[in-house]
């Protein structure tokens, strides 16, 4: 014990030691003030900016970076990230943006006459500063991010003040006019339903067969009313960050804020007109497109890394596609980036954007040879599971060398299939369908991903494939021709679903919707529209299907009062579906953990052996004998010397040499020498309350003692909390071959306890449990013979079930037909389900399948918890059949439920817990015996166990 002190104290003088000498990260110290700043068309508005500047903490001029907030929130939600790129040796200012936070003015959109000449003047503020670097006089070396809101101030700047280096703008707008009124019908054919004539006069009227110019589509485009209810209110944030704070305190508001917040008079009232009949006018769309990026992208010279969401019903991945090719296309550098995030929710990737934003920055700020790690031209995020060890989800980022565009490097046709189908468009647009509810995601912490999307009957077409027999990869934008049959303007909505088998409902990718206005020309009849679905990263696996809906409603648009029926039908059945065969998961290497933890091991096992620990095998102990388990299983304290001791009960009162059984008569002389007649888990410890009496202890090593026979055999099991309380309490029972024992107890009697400590899993402060005569430690070889479910299955999502189940039979190192894998999967009964993801599996298909894993290679001992949690009244009818065939075989099953009606059809015997401690143990038919009737029906189990428990009410 003095070399195990010794050895802490050191590592805990190490561990200070390290602590106290490890550089920290230099302290950031930010700097407020107002600076004031004119703009307007005139340049005759005053505006005082509330700023925040973060000198280089470690001295000396460095690059400097512009931090944008978002919507609604203000410059101290820019703050955490301003302190980190401050500390890797950049200057930081961040700024309230005028109408936000403590900046006076109005809100105009990003305007270039307004917050673009704001940001302007901050640069020329920057370039005074003795901190900032320069590239000229008047020219500091300067890079500029933001998401959203920010995010266009980035790429508005970034066109008219050529003195930007590089912009990192996230989940933001191309075309402001397109993002809320958009328009997914690329292209419109009318079907002459008269005279070629007509027909011909139809196309030339629609511009049938070429794409709509920009300013048509967002004419003609669907208003996304809630959106632009959020954006334009009352300033409703679209910023999550900024509702976690305090609100700044605020006086009545003026009869102007109330109607439209802080935005200037002219804009508020062109989105009041707009919102009145659900159109875009020329003056609306000309002013949204004033402030969008992609009216000046050709003029951006900084380098620019676009971060969109995949989870973004306002600004969708098209629009950083529309930016990306804009900016490229003046031979600027620009790398994409898909991750897993938006005004949707979404996880975020915090960390990951930082990472890749600080790389970007230090590339162009600070320069090629700084060290940078690159920066991929397109990067997707896409699920990776849930690691093995720690259970935390993993995110792969598999990288490309160029982007591919919405339309892929190559495109699979899938066939869809269905009839011409009438849909109605309800009078006022009610009740909606739903595809995902805006700004909800955001305002959950991030983490939603926009809820259950639901279709109106009567108001939706639904076209699908077949199954597909491999798997399907999208990435990109799918695309489809429908007909729509019908007379005058049709407004619809498409959506693609990933339809599983079984009862889960389908899922639409990121609840996603394209909406389509066409019109039907007078005496047409009928109209085609090839539809841009959403743009996707999205992941079909085998025998899913793909199906196509067309709805005439969402409750996130506009759509028209008047009642109206319409005829959907396929004008050709391939759904053009793109592919990037270029894109490769970067090399991420081997977790530090996986070659820590076999050092680690082996220096426990170095300090175990230089302070003298004895295996368990060798050790001598006491043993108290209980009515489980032979009446003179001993202990010694020498060898040779019997203890004429009695062991004490729990109660404390002095023991006899003897055992009771139920009906109080003591065993015959074989059982207490170990031959007895009967089975020792036959004899009840413990019935109704009352304790049984020790037996004497005697000297005897318990290896002579224990049988290689007995499957389970647990002597004084113990264990505690770390706060002393004991989870297992001198715990002792025994199992037969071709037992069915259920282990009951309520909650927290220490079941899953005594579980994971079969299986090596946790150590226990005392006793021993032997399987098949071995004692049981952890990696024990006798452990090949026990199969567990315990705690609930642990699969890797992104695999199939009949993978996960090979790769956990890989991992044990036995022979491939030792697994048995066919009888194992016959048990699960999963079918054609087996070769697709489990993360589209229901519990009940987990839980079965975990159960066949548990039964792979056979084991002759089966440790089941809750086998038939999650299934259906005919899968636990088949389930208990198995259990019971499968003892009937001469193996033994362990089963934990709380099911009690199920037990008494399948276990033949039983062990009751409460407390830690054995309450009673024996025969299901035993117990049962012992019961009163009630009310007049036999005696159940939940009747004696309630009992038992002393919990009968």
């Amino acid at each position: 014990m003095k070399r195990v002190a010794a050895l802490v104290v050191a590592l805990a003088l190490i561990g200070v030691t390290t602590w106290l000498v490890w550089p920290s990260a230099p302290e950031v110290r930010g700097q407020d003030q107002k600076i004031t700043v004119v703009d307007g068309p005139a340049d005759d508005q005053r505006v005082e900016l509330d700023t925040t500047f973060f000198p280089p903490p470690d001295g000396g001029k460095a690059p400097v970076v512009l931090l944008a907030h978002g919507f609604g929130g203000s410059k101290q939600s820019m703050r955490d990230q301003a302190i980190r790129l401050a500390q890797e040796g950049y200057a930081v200012l961040t700024w309230s943006a005028r109408g936000f936070g403590r900046s006076t003015g109005q809100i105009a959109l990003n305007s270039p006459d307004y917050e673009v000449k704001d940001v302007k003047q901050l640069i020329d503020w920057l370039a005074e500063r003795p901190e900032v670097q320069l590239d000229a006089s008047g020219d500091p070396r300067v890079g500029i991010a933001g998401g959203s809101y920010g995010g266009a101030i980035a790429l508005m700047t970034a066109a008219f003040d050529q003195r930007v280096d590089a912009i990192v703008p996230q989940i933001t707008w191309s075309d402001l006019a397109d993002a809320l009124f958009p328009n997914a019908a690329t292209t419109t054919q009318t079907t002459a339903q008269s005279t070629a004539q007509a027909t011909t006069e139809a196309e030339a009227e629609s511009g049938a067969d070429s794409p709509a110019a920009p300013e048509a589509g967002a004419a003609s485009g669907v208003f996304k009313r809630m959106w632009a209810g959020i954006f334009f209110g009352q300033g409703v944030s679209l910023d999550a960050s900024s509702l976690l704070g305090p609100r700044e305190a605020a006086g009545p508001l003026t009869p102007q804020q109330a109607r439209c917040g802080r935005f200037l008079p002219e804009i508020c009232d062109i989105y009041q007109d707009v919102a009145e009949d659900g159109r875009a006018t020329q003056e609306a769309i000309a002013l949204l497109r004033k402030s969008s990026p992609v009216t000046v992208a050709d003029r951006i010279k900084a380098p620019t890394l676009l971060i969109q969401g995949q989870r973004d019903s306002l600004f969708p991945l098209s629009h950083a596609d529309a930016n990306a090719k804009a900016i490229a296309a003046a031979g600027t550098p620009v790398s994409l980036a898909w991750f897993d995030g938006g005004h949707d929710g979404g996880n975020g990737e915090a960390d990951w954007l930082f990472e890749q934003s600080s790389a970007w920055f230090a590339r162009y700020l600070k320069g090629e040879g700084s060290g940078a790690p690159p920066v991929s031209a397109f990067t997707v995020t896409r699920d990776g599971g849930r690691d093995p060890g720690t259970r935390q989800r993993i995110r792969l980022h598999p990288e490309a060398g160029s982007y591919p565009g919405l339309g892929g490097t190559d495109t699979t046709t899938v066939e869809l299939a269905g009839p011409e189908q009438n849909i109605v468009n309800p009078p006022g647009g009610a009740p909606a369908s739903i595809s995902t509810v805006p700004g909800i995601g955001g305002l959950l912490g991030g983490q939603g991903n926009g809820g259950v999307s639901i279709d109106m009957p009567g108001q939706s077409a639904a076209f699908e494939s077949r199954p597909l027999t491999a798997p399907l990869q999208l990435t990109g934008s799918p695309s489809i021709t429908v007909r729509v049959t019908g007379e005058g303007e049709a407004t619809l909505f498409a959506k693609l679903y990933d339809v599983a088998e079984g009862n889960q409902l389908p899922t639409l990718p990121a609840g996603l919707v394209a909406p389509v206005r066409v019109t039907i020309p007078e005496g047409a009849g009928s109209t085609e529209a090839t539809i841009a679905l959403p743009a996707v990263d999205h992941r079909f696996a085998v025998g899913h299907r793909l199906r196509l809906v067309v709805t005439t409603t969402d409750m996130g648009f506009a759509t028209p009062a008047a009642p109206a029926t319409y005829q959907v039908s396929l004008a050709s059945p391939a759904l053009t579906v793109p592919t990037v065969r270029t894109l490769a998961a970067a090399p991420t290497g081997v977790a530090w953990w996986v070659w820590a933890m076999p050092l680690a091991s082996i220096v426990v096992a170095a300090v175990l052996l230089a302070t003298g620990r004895t295996p368990a095998r060798l050790r001598r102990r006491p043993v108290r004998a209980s009515a489980t388990e032979p009446a003179s299983i001993p202990a010694t304290l020498e060898p040779g010397v019997p203890n004429t001791t009695p062991a004490s009960p729990p109660n404390g009162k002095p023991a006899t040499p003897t055992a009771t059984t139920p009906n109080g008569q003591s065993p015959d002389a074989a059982s207490a020498t170990g031959t007895a007649k009967d089975s020792p888990s036959d004899v009840a410890a413990v019935v109704n309350g009352s304790s049984a009496e020790a037996a004497p202890v005697t000297s005897v090593d318990t290896a002579v003692v224990a049988s290689t026979d007995v499957p389970l055999e647990i002597t004084g099991l113990t264990k505690a909390y770390r706060n002393g309380e004991l989870a297992v309490d001198g715990l002792s029972f025994r199992v037969e071959k071709g037992q069915v024992l259920g282990l009951l107890g309520p909650n927290g009697a220490g079941k899953t306890t005594t579980m994971r400590m079969m299986m090596g899993l946790i150590h226990p402060d005392d006793g021993e449990i032997r399987i098949f005569g071995e004692p049981v430690t952890p990696g024990a070889p006798v452990l090949s013979r026990l199969g567990s479910f315990v705690e609930g299955p642990g699969f890797l999502p992104h695999l199939s079930g009949r993978d996960n189940i090979e790769l956990y039979w890989a991992a044990t190192g036995r022979p491939v037909a030792d697994a048995h894998f066919d009888e194992a999967l016959e048990i699960a009964g999963l079918g054609k389900a087996l070769e697709r993801a489990v993360r589209t599996y229901s519990q009940g298909m987990r839980q079965r399948l975990a159960i066949a894993q548990a039964m792979l290679g056979l084991p002759d001992l089966l440790v089941l918890d809750e086998p038939t949690n999650g299934l259906d009244p005919p899968q636990i009818r088949e389930m208990r059949e198995v259990l019971k065939r499968y003892a009937r075989d001469g193996r033994t099953v362990i089963v934990s439920s709380h099911m009690l009606a199920e037990v008494e059809q399948t276990c033949s015997h039983v062990v009751v817990m409460q407390r830690g401690r054995l309450v009673s143990t024996g025969p299901v038919s035993q117990l049962l015996s012992s019961a009163a009737v009630a009310d007049g029906h036999g005696p159940r189990l939940e009747d004696v166990f309630l009992d038992l428990i002393g919990d009968k009410a």
